[in-house]
Protein backbone atom coordinates (compact mmCIF):
# COMPACT_ATOMS: atom_id res chain seq x y z
CA UNK A 1 0.00 0.00 0.00
CA UNK A 2 1.19 3.56 -0.53
CA UNK A 3 2.53 5.63 2.37
CA UNK A 4 -0.90 6.33 4.31
CA UNK A 5 -0.08 10.08 4.70
CA UNK A 6 0.14 10.45 0.89
CA UNK A 7 -3.01 8.60 0.33
CA UNK A 8 -4.81 10.99 2.55
CA UNK A 9 -2.92 14.26 1.36
CA UNK A 10 -4.01 13.40 -2.17
CA UNK A 11 -7.31 13.35 -1.00
CA UNK A 12 -10.71 11.31 -2.24
CA UNK A 13 -10.70 10.23 -6.00
CA UNK A 14 -11.64 7.55 -8.69
CA UNK A 15 -10.24 4.62 -6.43
CA UNK A 16 -9.89 5.95 -2.94
CA UNK A 17 -12.96 6.88 -0.47
CA UNK A 18 -12.59 8.15 2.99
CA UNK A 19 -15.71 7.36 5.00
CA UNK A 20 -15.63 8.29 9.07
CA UNK A 21 -17.72 4.98 9.72
CA UNK A 22 -19.46 2.15 8.67
CA UNK A 23 -22.58 4.19 8.20
CA UNK A 24 -25.59 2.73 5.32
CA UNK A 25 -23.93 3.76 2.14
CA UNK A 26 -20.73 1.65 2.69
CA UNK A 27 -22.21 -0.95 0.49
CA UNK A 28 -23.12 1.34 -2.52
CA UNK A 29 -19.48 2.64 -1.96
CA UNK A 30 -18.11 -1.17 -1.93
CA UNK A 31 -20.88 -1.64 -4.98
CA UNK A 32 -19.22 1.23 -7.17
CA UNK A 33 -16.07 0.55 -7.00
CA UNK A 34 -17.02 -3.42 -7.73
CA UNK A 35 -18.55 -1.79 -11.14
CA UNK A 36 -15.65 0.29 -11.90
CA UNK A 37 -11.92 -0.53 -11.80
CA UNK A 38 -12.09 -1.65 -8.16
CA UNK A 39 -10.96 0.43 -5.00
CA UNK A 40 -10.34 1.44 -1.35
CA UNK A 41 -12.49 2.57 1.38
CA UNK A 42 -10.74 3.80 4.48
CA UNK A 43 -13.28 4.41 7.67
CA UNK A 44 -12.29 6.23 9.95
CA UNK A 45 -11.29 9.52 7.64
CA UNK A 46 -12.89 12.36 7.22
CA UNK A 47 -14.02 14.22 3.84
CA UNK A 48 -10.63 15.93 4.26
CA UNK A 49 -8.28 13.15 4.74
CA UNK A 50 -7.90 13.76 8.39
CA UNK A 51 -7.65 10.93 10.77
CA UNK A 52 -10.81 10.54 13.55
CA UNK A 53 -10.39 6.81 14.00
CA UNK A 54 -13.37 4.29 14.20
CA UNK A 55 -13.70 0.49 16.39
CA UNK A 56 -11.32 -1.92 15.08
CA UNK A 57 -11.88 -4.44 17.03
CA UNK A 58 -12.85 -7.94 15.15
CA UNK A 59 -16.76 -7.32 15.87
CA UNK A 60 -16.25 -4.09 14.12
CA UNK A 61 -14.84 -5.79 11.45
CA UNK A 62 -17.37 -8.55 11.05
CA UNK A 63 -20.00 -6.08 10.75
CA UNK A 64 -18.38 -4.53 7.89
CA UNK A 65 -18.43 -7.55 6.49
CA UNK A 66 -22.08 -8.78 7.62
CA UNK A 67 -22.83 -5.04 5.60
CA UNK A 68 -20.41 -5.72 2.37
CA UNK A 69 -22.38 -9.08 2.07
CA UNK A 70 -25.40 -7.39 1.00
CA UNK A 71 -24.37 -7.17 -2.06
CA UNK A 72 -25.57 -9.12 -5.40
CA UNK A 73 -23.30 -11.13 -6.82
CA UNK A 74 -21.20 -11.83 -3.72
CA UNK A 75 -17.82 -10.25 -3.97
CA UNK A 76 -14.68 -11.21 -1.57
CA UNK A 77 -12.91 -8.09 -0.74
CA UNK A 78 -9.78 -7.46 1.72
CA UNK A 79 -10.56 -5.92 5.14
CA UNK A 80 -7.63 -4.85 7.42
CA UNK A 81 -6.43 -2.44 9.75
CA UNK A 82 -3.92 0.19 9.71
CA UNK A 83 -3.85 2.07 13.16
CA UNK A 84 -7.18 3.38 14.07
CA UNK A 85 -8.87 2.62 10.29
CA UNK A 86 -10.44 0.13 8.77
CA UNK A 87 -9.26 -0.61 5.19
CA UNK A 88 -11.70 -1.73 2.50
CA UNK A 89 -9.95 -3.27 -0.32
CA UNK A 90 -12.50 -3.79 -3.50
CA UNK A 91 -11.44 -5.65 -6.80
CA UNK A 92 -13.11 -5.03 -9.87
CA UNK A 93 -15.48 -7.46 -10.16
CA UNK A 94 -15.47 -10.32 -12.42
CA UNK A 95 -19.37 -10.64 -12.45
CA UNK A 96 -20.54 -7.14 -13.22
CA UNK A 97 -22.63 -5.90 -12.67
CA UNK A 98 -23.13 -5.48 -8.86
CA UNK A 99 -25.83 -4.44 -6.92
CA UNK A 100 -26.70 -4.00 -3.30
CA UNK A 101 -30.52 -2.89 -1.49
CA UNK A 102 -30.26 0.30 -3.11
CA UNK A 103 -29.78 -0.64 -6.54
CA UNK A 104 -26.87 -0.20 -8.83
CA UNK A 105 -23.98 1.97 -8.04
CA UNK A 106 -20.85 2.80 -10.50
CA UNK A 107 -17.65 5.23 -9.32
CA UNK A 108 -17.36 8.48 -11.49
CA UNK A 109 -14.63 10.43 -10.56
CA UNK A 110 -14.60 10.83 -6.76
CA UNK A 111 -18.22 10.36 -6.34
CA UNK A 112 -20.31 7.32 -6.29
CA UNK A 113 -23.02 7.76 -8.37
CA UNK A 114 -27.00 5.53 -8.41
CA UNK A 115 -27.84 4.58 -12.24
CA UNK A 116 -31.17 5.12 -13.47
CA UNK A 117 -32.74 2.88 -16.15
CA UNK A 118 -31.03 4.07 -18.95
CA UNK A 119 -27.81 4.23 -17.42
CA UNK A 120 -28.04 0.57 -16.41
CA UNK A 121 -29.19 -0.69 -19.64
CA UNK A 122 -25.72 1.19 -21.22
CA UNK A 123 -23.83 -0.50 -18.68
CA UNK A 124 -25.27 -4.04 -18.84
CA UNK A 125 -24.34 -3.04 -22.94
CA UNK A 126 -21.42 -2.08 -22.28
CA UNK A 127 -20.11 -4.90 -20.12
CA UNK A 128 -21.61 -7.40 -22.86
CA UNK A 129 -24.35 -8.72 -20.50
CA UNK A 130 -27.05 -7.56 -23.06
CA UNK A 131 -25.72 -8.51 -26.27
CA UNK A 132 -28.26 -7.03 -29.42
CA UNK A 133 -27.67 -10.21 -31.62
CA UNK A 134 -29.10 -12.38 -29.01
CA UNK A 135 -32.51 -10.35 -28.20
CA UNK A 136 -35.43 -11.94 -29.06
CA UNK A 137 -37.72 -9.80 -31.00
CA UNK A 138 -41.10 -10.79 -30.09
CA UNK A 139 -42.27 -8.23 -32.96
CA UNK A 140 -40.86 -10.36 -35.89
CA UNK A 141 -42.14 -12.96 -36.15
CA UNK A 142 -40.78 -15.41 -38.55
CA UNK A 143 -43.68 -15.68 -41.21
CA UNK A 144 -43.60 -11.89 -41.75
CA UNK A 145 -41.08 -11.24 -44.37
CA UNK A 146 -38.87 -14.07 -44.00
CA UNK A 147 -36.33 -13.99 -47.16
CA UNK A 148 -36.14 -17.12 -48.20
CA UNK A 149 -33.62 -17.02 -51.17
CA UNK A 150 -31.52 -15.72 -48.12
CA UNK A 151 -32.08 -18.42 -46.16
CA UNK A 152 -31.90 -21.13 -48.66
CA UNK A 153 -28.39 -19.50 -49.77
CA UNK A 154 -27.33 -19.42 -46.27
CA UNK A 155 -27.92 -23.25 -45.58
CA UNK A 156 -26.41 -24.10 -48.83
CA UNK A 157 -23.40 -21.98 -48.10
CA UNK A 158 -23.25 -23.74 -44.72
CA UNK A 159 -23.77 -27.37 -45.89
CA UNK A 160 -27.04 -27.46 -43.68
CA UNK A 161 -28.94 -30.06 -45.11
CA UNK A 162 -32.40 -28.68 -46.16
CA UNK A 163 -34.51 -31.89 -44.92
CA UNK A 164 -34.57 -30.75 -41.39
CA UNK A 165 -36.92 -28.22 -40.46
CA UNK A 166 -36.87 -24.83 -40.88
CA UNK A 167 -37.93 -23.91 -37.29
CA UNK A 168 -35.31 -26.51 -35.44
CA UNK A 169 -32.87 -25.01 -37.96
CA UNK A 170 -33.43 -21.46 -36.95
CA UNK A 171 -33.28 -22.68 -33.05
CA UNK A 172 -30.19 -24.36 -33.38
CA UNK A 173 -28.36 -21.04 -35.26
CA UNK A 174 -29.56 -19.03 -32.30
CA UNK A 175 -31.83 -17.10 -34.83
CA UNK A 176 -35.44 -18.01 -33.50
CA UNK A 177 -36.87 -18.40 -30.61
CA UNK A 178 -40.77 -19.57 -29.15
CA UNK A 179 -42.51 -16.62 -27.34
CA UNK A 180 -45.17 -18.53 -26.31
CA UNK A 181 -46.88 -20.26 -29.13
CA UNK A 182 -45.37 -17.74 -31.99
CA UNK A 183 -41.70 -18.55 -33.39
CA UNK A 184 -39.53 -15.19 -33.34
CA UNK A 185 -36.60 -13.59 -35.47
CA UNK A 186 -33.76 -13.01 -32.43
CA UNK A 187 -31.81 -9.60 -33.98
CA UNK A 188 -29.34 -11.59 -35.48
CA UNK A 189 -32.19 -14.13 -37.47
CA UNK A 190 -33.77 -10.89 -38.81
CA UNK A 191 -30.21 -9.35 -39.79
CA UNK A 192 -29.49 -12.81 -41.77
CA UNK A 193 -33.21 -14.11 -42.73
CA UNK A 194 -35.29 -10.88 -42.96
CA UNK A 195 -35.62 -8.45 -45.57
CA UNK A 196 -35.13 -5.46 -43.56
CA UNK A 197 -34.68 -3.06 -46.98
CA UNK A 198 -37.92 -1.19 -46.39
CA UNK A 199 -37.81 -1.09 -42.47
CA UNK A 200 -36.44 1.63 -40.52
CA UNK A 201 -35.39 -0.20 -37.31
CA UNK A 202 -33.03 -2.25 -39.55
CA UNK A 203 -31.85 0.48 -41.23
CA UNK A 204 -28.39 1.47 -39.04
CA UNK A 205 -27.91 -2.63 -40.02
CA UNK A 206 -26.61 -1.42 -43.49
CA UNK A 207 -23.92 -0.41 -45.32
CA UNK A 208 -23.32 2.63 -47.17
CA UNK A 209 -20.85 2.80 -49.95
CA UNK A 210 -19.11 5.92 -51.17
CA UNK A 211 -16.55 6.72 -54.46
CA UNK A 212 -15.28 10.76 -54.04
CA UNK A 213 -13.45 12.56 -56.09
CA UNK A 214 -9.96 13.38 -54.73
CA UNK A 215 -9.11 13.24 -50.92
CA UNK A 216 -11.88 14.14 -49.09
CA UNK A 217 -15.92 14.11 -49.23
CA UNK A 218 -16.37 17.34 -51.58
CA UNK A 219 -17.61 15.31 -54.68
CA UNK A 220 -19.56 12.63 -54.44
CA UNK A 221 -18.66 10.61 -57.93
CA UNK A 222 -20.57 6.96 -57.24
CA UNK A 223 -22.47 6.13 -54.15
CA UNK A 224 -24.77 3.14 -52.87
CA UNK A 225 -26.64 1.74 -50.13
CA UNK A 226 -27.12 -1.48 -48.94
CA UNK A 227 -30.23 -2.77 -46.76
CA UNK A 228 -30.53 -6.22 -47.58
CA UNK A 229 -29.18 -9.29 -45.24
CA UNK A 230 -25.64 -9.76 -44.06
CA UNK A 231 -24.10 -12.29 -46.42
CA UNK A 232 -26.32 -10.02 -49.75
CA UNK A 233 -24.38 -6.93 -48.37
CA UNK A 234 -21.09 -8.23 -48.13
CA UNK A 235 -20.75 -9.59 -51.49
CA UNK A 236 -22.30 -5.98 -52.69
CA UNK A 237 -20.04 -3.96 -51.18
CA UNK A 238 -17.41 -5.98 -52.33
CA UNK A 239 -18.30 -5.66 -56.01
CA UNK A 240 -18.36 -1.88 -55.47
CA UNK A 241 -15.00 -1.77 -54.24
CA UNK A 242 -13.75 -4.32 -57.30
CA UNK A 243 -15.68 -1.93 -59.82
CA UNK A 244 -13.94 1.09 -58.54
CA UNK A 245 -10.56 -0.02 -57.64
CA UNK A 246 -7.94 -0.25 -60.18
CA UNK A 247 -7.30 -3.57 -61.92
CA UNK A 248 -3.66 -5.21 -63.99
CA UNK A 249 -3.35 -7.73 -65.27
CA UNK A 250 -1.20 -10.65 -65.49
CA UNK A 251 -0.45 -13.15 -68.28
CA UNK A 252 1.72 -15.72 -67.45
CA UNK A 253 -0.08 -18.76 -69.79
CA UNK A 254 -3.27 -18.61 -72.15
CA UNK A 255 -5.39 -17.48 -68.37
CA UNK A 256 -5.18 -14.20 -67.91
CA UNK A 257 -5.14 -12.99 -64.54
CA UNK A 258 -7.08 -9.77 -63.49
CA UNK A 259 -5.15 -8.53 -60.04
CA UNK A 260 -7.18 -6.00 -57.91
CA UNK A 261 -4.70 -2.80 -56.67
CA UNK A 262 -5.57 -3.71 -53.17
CA UNK A 263 -5.96 -7.78 -51.94
CA UNK A 264 -9.28 -8.60 -52.60
CA UNK A 265 -9.04 -11.03 -49.05
CA UNK A 266 -7.74 -7.94 -47.06
CA UNK A 267 -10.48 -5.78 -48.18
CA UNK A 268 -13.38 -8.47 -47.20
CA UNK A 269 -12.29 -9.23 -44.36
CA UNK A 270 -12.52 -5.35 -43.08
CA UNK A 271 -15.48 -5.52 -44.61
CA UNK A 272 -16.65 -8.71 -42.74
CA UNK A 273 -14.92 -7.55 -39.31
CA UNK A 274 -17.08 -4.31 -39.57
CA UNK A 275 -20.56 -5.95 -40.39
CA UNK A 276 -19.44 -8.82 -37.78
CA UNK A 277 -18.28 -6.83 -34.43
CA UNK A 278 -19.75 -3.10 -34.84
CA UNK A 279 -21.73 -1.92 -32.24
CA UNK A 280 -25.90 -2.41 -33.24
CA UNK A 281 -27.10 -0.79 -30.44
CA UNK A 282 -25.80 2.38 -32.08
CA UNK A 283 -28.77 3.31 -34.60
CA UNK A 284 -27.56 6.47 -35.69
CA UNK A 285 -24.40 5.47 -37.69
CA UNK A 286 -24.03 2.70 -40.37
CA UNK A 287 -20.88 0.91 -41.73
CA UNK A 288 -19.07 2.93 -43.94
CA UNK A 289 -17.35 1.87 -46.93
CA UNK A 290 -15.31 4.79 -48.46
CA UNK A 291 -13.10 5.20 -51.67
CA UNK A 292 -10.92 8.08 -52.19
CA UNK A 293 -7.58 8.85 -54.40
CA UNK A 294 -5.62 7.56 -52.31
CA UNK A 295 -7.00 5.08 -49.66
CA UNK A 296 -10.07 3.00 -49.10
CA UNK A 297 -11.90 3.78 -45.23
CA UNK A 298 -14.07 1.38 -44.01
CA UNK A 299 -15.49 2.74 -40.80
CA UNK A 300 -17.87 0.58 -38.14
CA UNK A 301 -19.72 2.43 -35.29
CA UNK A 302 -19.02 1.52 -31.74
CA UNK A 303 -14.80 1.11 -31.60
CA UNK A 304 -13.54 -2.16 -30.26
CA UNK A 305 -14.71 -4.58 -27.11
CA UNK A 306 -13.97 -4.00 -23.51
CA UNK A 307 -10.69 -5.86 -22.68
CA UNK A 308 -9.12 -4.86 -26.06
CA UNK A 309 -6.03 -2.13 -25.51
CA UNK A 310 -3.73 -0.75 -27.66
CA UNK A 311 -1.25 -3.36 -26.53
CA UNK A 312 -3.10 -6.52 -26.93
CA UNK A 313 -5.09 -5.02 -30.39
CA UNK A 314 -4.99 -8.11 -33.10
CA UNK A 315 -3.83 -10.71 -30.46
CA UNK A 316 -7.03 -10.50 -28.42
CA UNK A 317 -10.31 -11.95 -29.52
CA UNK A 318 -13.20 -10.48 -27.52
CA UNK A 319 -16.58 -11.23 -29.82
CA UNK A 320 -19.22 -8.21 -29.60
CA UNK A 321 -22.11 -10.15 -31.37
CA UNK A 322 -20.97 -14.09 -30.69
CA UNK A 323 -24.19 -15.16 -32.99
CA UNK A 324 -23.12 -13.46 -36.00
CA UNK A 325 -19.62 -14.38 -35.59
CA UNK A 326 -20.74 -18.13 -35.42
CA UNK A 327 -22.60 -17.41 -38.30
CA UNK A 328 -20.35 -16.03 -40.41
CA UNK A 329 -17.98 -18.72 -39.38
CA UNK A 330 -20.06 -21.37 -40.44
CA UNK A 331 -19.84 -20.25 -44.18
CA UNK A 332 -16.80 -19.23 -44.21
CA UNK A 333 -16.75 -15.64 -44.15
CA UNK A 334 -14.74 -16.10 -41.52
CA UNK A 335 -11.55 -17.96 -41.29
CA UNK A 336 -10.85 -18.92 -37.67
CA UNK A 337 -12.14 -16.29 -34.89
CA UNK A 338 -9.49 -13.62 -33.92
CA UNK A 339 -7.62 -13.92 -36.54
CA UNK A 340 -9.05 -11.26 -38.99
CA UNK A 341 -6.25 -8.13 -38.15
CA UNK A 342 -3.86 -10.74 -38.73
CA UNK A 343 -4.94 -11.95 -42.14
CA UNK A 344 -5.43 -8.60 -43.22
CA UNK A 345 -1.48 -7.70 -42.93
CA UNK A 346 -0.54 -10.97 -44.00
CA UNK A 347 -2.61 -10.38 -47.30
CA UNK A 348 -1.29 -6.64 -47.68
CA UNK A 349 2.59 -8.02 -47.19
CA UNK A 350 1.44 -10.39 -49.81
CA UNK A 351 0.47 -7.73 -52.31
CA UNK A 352 3.51 -5.65 -51.42
CA UNK A 353 1.45 -3.07 -50.50
CA UNK A 354 1.54 -1.02 -47.36
CA UNK A 355 -0.05 -2.45 -43.83
CA UNK A 356 -3.69 -1.46 -43.37
CA UNK A 357 -4.16 1.12 -40.81
CA UNK A 358 -6.25 0.81 -37.85
CA UNK A 359 -8.01 3.60 -35.74
CA UNK A 360 -10.40 2.84 -32.70
CA UNK A 361 -11.99 5.27 -30.53
CA UNK A 362 -15.51 5.48 -31.02
CA UNK A 363 -15.25 4.34 -34.13
CA UNK A 364 -13.54 1.49 -35.34
CA UNK A 365 -11.74 2.31 -39.04
CA UNK A 366 -9.22 0.27 -41.44
CA UNK A 367 -7.19 2.26 -43.96
CA UNK A 368 -5.87 0.46 -46.75
CA UNK A 369 -3.33 3.27 -48.97
CA UNK A 370 -3.47 3.49 -52.84
CA UNK A 371 -1.20 4.49 -54.57
CA UNK A 372 -1.79 7.63 -56.47
CA UNK A 373 -2.04 7.88 -60.46
CA UNK A 374 -1.51 10.99 -62.22
CA UNK A 375 -4.16 12.75 -63.43
CA UNK A 376 -5.10 13.88 -67.11
CA UNK A 377 -5.20 17.62 -67.51
CA UNK A 378 -7.08 17.92 -70.28
CA UNK A 379 -5.81 21.73 -70.99
CA UNK A 380 -2.12 20.20 -70.77
CA UNK A 381 -1.29 18.83 -74.22
CA UNK A 382 2.20 17.44 -72.49
CA UNK A 383 0.16 15.54 -70.06
CA UNK A 384 -2.41 14.07 -72.68
CA UNK A 385 0.65 12.93 -74.36
CA UNK A 386 1.46 10.36 -71.21
CA UNK A 387 2.08 6.68 -73.00
CA UNK A 388 -1.97 6.12 -73.35
CA UNK A 389 -1.63 2.56 -74.24
CA UNK A 390 -0.28 1.98 -70.41
CA UNK A 391 -3.30 3.66 -69.00
CA UNK A 392 -5.25 1.04 -67.44
CA UNK A 393 -8.65 0.79 -68.72
CA UNK A 394 -9.78 2.11 -64.66
CA UNK A 395 -7.39 4.74 -65.19
CA UNK A 396 -9.07 5.68 -68.24
CA UNK A 397 -12.40 5.29 -66.58
CA UNK A 398 -11.54 7.67 -64.30
CA UNK A 399 -10.07 10.53 -66.54
CA UNK A 400 -13.48 10.55 -68.16
CA UNK A 401 -15.15 10.89 -64.54
CA UNK A 402 -12.62 14.06 -63.96
CA UNK A 403 -13.62 15.45 -67.06
CA UNK A 404 -17.11 15.36 -66.63
CA UNK A 405 -16.60 16.59 -63.55
CA UNK A 406 -15.19 19.36 -64.29
CA UNK A 407 -17.22 20.22 -68.05
CA UNK A 408 -20.80 18.88 -67.00
CA UNK A 409 -20.48 16.80 -69.34
CA UNK A 410 -18.23 15.07 -72.32
CA UNK A 411 -19.58 13.82 -76.43
CA UNK A 412 -17.35 10.81 -77.53
CA UNK A 413 -15.24 13.06 -79.77
CA UNK A 414 -13.82 14.75 -76.67
CA UNK A 415 -13.19 11.46 -74.65
CA UNK A 416 -11.53 10.39 -77.71
CA UNK A 417 -9.27 13.50 -78.09
CA UNK A 418 -8.33 12.84 -74.38
CA UNK A 419 -7.78 9.38 -74.11
CA UNK A 420 -6.11 9.36 -77.82
CA UNK A 421 -8.34 6.36 -78.74
CA UNK A 422 -10.64 5.60 -81.89
CA UNK A 423 -14.42 6.96 -81.21
CA UNK A 424 -15.08 3.02 -81.47
CA UNK A 425 -13.38 2.11 -78.37
CA UNK A 426 -14.48 5.27 -76.58
CA UNK A 427 -17.98 4.33 -77.58
CA UNK A 428 -17.71 1.08 -76.19
CA UNK A 429 -15.80 2.67 -72.60
CA UNK A 430 -18.14 4.96 -72.30
CA UNK A 431 -21.08 1.76 -72.69
CA UNK A 432 -19.39 0.05 -70.15
CA UNK A 433 -19.49 3.38 -67.50
CA UNK A 434 -23.22 3.68 -68.69
CA UNK A 435 -24.36 -0.03 -67.71
CA UNK A 436 -22.53 -0.04 -64.51
CA UNK A 437 -24.46 2.96 -63.70
CA UNK A 438 -21.72 5.12 -63.16
CA UNK A 439 -22.51 7.71 -65.91
CA UNK A 440 -25.75 8.40 -68.61
CA UNK A 441 -25.85 9.22 -71.82
CA UNK A 442 -27.96 11.84 -72.57
CA UNK A 443 -29.74 12.38 -76.16
CA UNK A 444 -29.17 10.11 -79.34
CA UNK A 445 -26.98 9.51 -82.69
CA UNK A 446 -24.15 12.44 -82.63
CA UNK A 447 -25.65 14.97 -80.88
CA UNK A 448 -25.70 12.35 -77.65
CA UNK A 449 -23.46 13.48 -74.93
CA UNK A 450 -22.72 11.84 -71.06
CA UNK A 451 -23.11 13.35 -67.49
CA UNK A 452 -22.52 11.83 -63.95
CA UNK A 453 -25.28 9.87 -62.55
CA UNK A 454 -25.57 10.42 -58.73
CA UNK A 455 -26.89 7.77 -56.49
CA UNK A 456 -27.96 10.44 -54.34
Amino acid sequence: MKDLDVILSEGEGYTVEFKESADKSLPSEVCAFANASGGRVFIGVDDRGRVVGTDTSNAARSRVQDTINQIEPRLNVNIEIVDSIIVVTVPEGTHKPYSCSKGFYLRSGPNSQKLERDSIIEFFQNEGRVRYDEIIREDLPIMERFNESAYKRYIKLAKISDVLEKEAILKNLNCADMIGNKLCFTNAGALFFRTNDEDVAFRHAGIVCALYKGTDKAYILDAKELNSDIVSNVDDTMVFLKKHLRVSYKIETLQRENILELPEDALREAVVNAVCHRDYFEKGARVMVEIYDDRVDIVSPGGVCKGITPENFGTVSITRNSVLASMLYRIGYIEQMGTGIMRMKRAAKEAKIAEPEFEFSGFFKVTFKRSVVQSIDVGDEQAIAIDRQAIKTSDRKRAVLSYIEEHAQATTSEVSNLLGLSKGRVRAILQEMANDGTIEKVGNNRYAYYVLKRSF
